[in-house]
């Protein structure tokens, strides 16, 4: 699709300018979202076709980050998803991330320092040049929503490898918006409100393949299932493999409106 058919799917009033905010839905998202809840009140619709929408924004969000759907687990929100990294770490780990990092990438990990977790927080411009062997994850947003700056993550992945740390990096200001590919990093998380255009809700977790055995899925459900129909009930597990084990069950409507808002991104 190009860009002007893509516009006029767009109906804003005149002097919108603020989807570092929340960005608003084309009118495939609308109208997706309208009939399904059209469904739901009538009684009409059928969770497992709902469902399937997430299956559709991870598919369609892999594609625009250069990632395998394998690796891309789904949740509602940036902070549960950093809770999985940081609620993983072992006591004596070193947190490095920017003074003006969003509280949602900084907070998961400051809540584990009474478990041993060190965070240390330096001012954006000094972030590359304070990592070394101390630092075991450097904590970053791609684009700082307080300032607009943008990191150089091929910059920062090569200082983080270097040291043999991490990179975690909050892509919820970029992505939509500005390349970013997961070759550079081991974890990105984004929520899909602001420019993906989505409702609130829906959030995406890529992993690195060798990464995903060192987390937790502390929100295993019968969603995070290898069968999800076979995961209902009782105490034997059989997680998913890859990233897929990192799921929430999804919310149906949220997913509605995101499904089809990522595909039109992705598809321009």
């Amino acid at each position: 699709m190009n860009l002007a058919d893509a516009q006029a799917l767009f109906s804003p009033d005149p002097g919108w300018l603020n989807t570092a905010s929340y960005g608003i839905p084309p009118q495939p998202a609308w109208d997706e979202l309208q009939h399904a809840l059209g469904d739901w009140r009538r009684g009409v619709g059928s969770w497992e076709s709902w469902g399937s929408a997430a299956e559709r924004g991870r598919q369609a969000f892999a594609g625009l980050i250069g990632a395998d759907p394998d690796d891309v687990g789904i949740g509602s929100h940036v902070s549960q998803l950093v809770g999985l990294v940081a609620g993983s770490l072992p006591p004596g780990t070193c947190v490095l991330a920017p003074e003006i990092e969003f509280s949602s990438n900084l907070y998961p990990y400051l809540v584990h320092e009474e478990h041993g977790v060190t965070v240390e927080t330096v001012p954006l411009a000094d972030l590359v040049g304070r990592i070394d062997s101390d630092v075991d994850v450097v904590a970053l947003s791609v684009v700082q929503s307080a300032t607009g700056e943008v990191s150089d993550l091929a910059e920062v992945g090569a200082a983080t490898r270097q040291a043999g740390a991490l990179l975690a990096v909050d892509a919820t200001q970029a992505v939509g918006w500005l390349p970013v590919d997961v070759a550079d990093v081991d974890v990105l998380i984004g929520t899909a409100y602001k420019w993906l255009c989505s409702p609130r809700g829906t959030a995406f977790i890529y992993v690195a393949p060798e990464l995903q055995d060192r987390i937790t899925p502390l929100g295993a459900s019968w969603y995070a299932g290898k069968d999800v129909h076979s995961s209902y009930y009782g105490r034997e597990m059989h997680l998913a493999a890859g990233a897929r084990r990192f799921d929430l069950s999804p919310a149906w409507q949220a997913w509605l409106g995101t499904a089809p808002a990522i595909e039109l991104i992705a598809d321009v």
